[in-house]
């Protein structure tokens, strides 16, 4: 079976190169593209090679392996950074990313010095099986969670294993630290779909690439107890679940 079409298609816009911009380097006209893609009809030896080096992969990998979903299997098993921990008494502590912290912590991930410097606690009560960090909450976005709460989160080291509908501390590059309702989409497109339990705040996604750390949400603290009062009923993850759809759809929508 040959994936030379599909294949075409996924690098291309990988590349982010149009089908006018390939037929140039190709020195064929537009419509030949749009053929190979479509499985119209398949390139001569010459061309294949051509295509093979614009996009460096091998002849062999263009035409008989699936590359995106090859690409996206490697999403879901990457591992993530390897951490760099605190100890006392050959006991884990638990290291406290407070918020004016939280802009410096990216920066500070590897170096063991930066670490220390944060300050540790123990909390009891947690199983001893799990590494755990615990970060300062900024923003109202995942109400009844004030700002100011702490979450305790247990470390994930592997992005397969996050579950849709869970919440997690999530450290990218290009969000930094941030505490949502995540559904995992590494599968169908190499994407995590953000959810603030806070209606007033959209839902977004990030690449699986940008991901350093995933911490799943196991415990919090606050001072600010909860008013009865002021309760209201929690989107369920059928809700959020129909959110992401919509997403999804406008995202594909803009890029047709």
């Amino acid at each position: 079976m040959s994936f030379l079409g599909s294949n075409l298609k996924f690098l291309r816009k990988q590349k982010e190169i149009t089908q006018s911009q390939l037929a140039d380097q190709l020195s064929v006209q537009r419509t030949m593209i749009s053929a190979y893609e479509d499985g119209r009809s398949e390139p001569k030896i010459g061309t294949l090679q051509k295509l093979a080096e614009i996009f460096e992969v091998g002849v062999e990998e263009l035409l008989f392996h699936d590359i995106e979903n090859k690409g996206r299997l490697a999403l879901q098993k990457r591992k993530l950074n390897i951490l760099t921990i605190a100890a006392d008494e050959e006991k884990e502590n638990i290291l406290f990313v407070e918020q004016k912290a939280s802009a410096g912590y990216l920066n500070g991930l590897a170096d063991p010095e930066y670490m220390e410097s944060l300050k540790q606690f123990h909390l009891p009560g947690l199983p001893q099986n799990a590494t755990y960090r615990a970060f300062e909450l900024s923003g109202d976005s995942m109400l009844p969670l004030v700002p100011g709460t702490i979450v305790i989160g247990s470390y994930i080291d592997q992005l397969s294993n996050i579950k849709s509908g869970k919440t997690y501390i999530l450290v990218s590059q290009t969000e930094g630290v941030v505490y949502k309702r995540v559904f995992n989409y590494l599968g169908e497109n190499g994407k995590l779909y953000l959810v603030s339990d806070n209606e007033q705040y959209k839902p977004y996604e990030v690449s699986a690439e940008d991901v350093l750390e995933v911490w799943e949400a196991r415990a919090f603290v606050s001072t600010d107890f909860p008013n009865p009062g002021d309760k209201k009923k929690p989107l369920s993850l059928e809700d959020l679940g129909e959110m992401i759809r919509d997403i999804q759809s406008d995202l594909k929508r803009l890029k047709d």
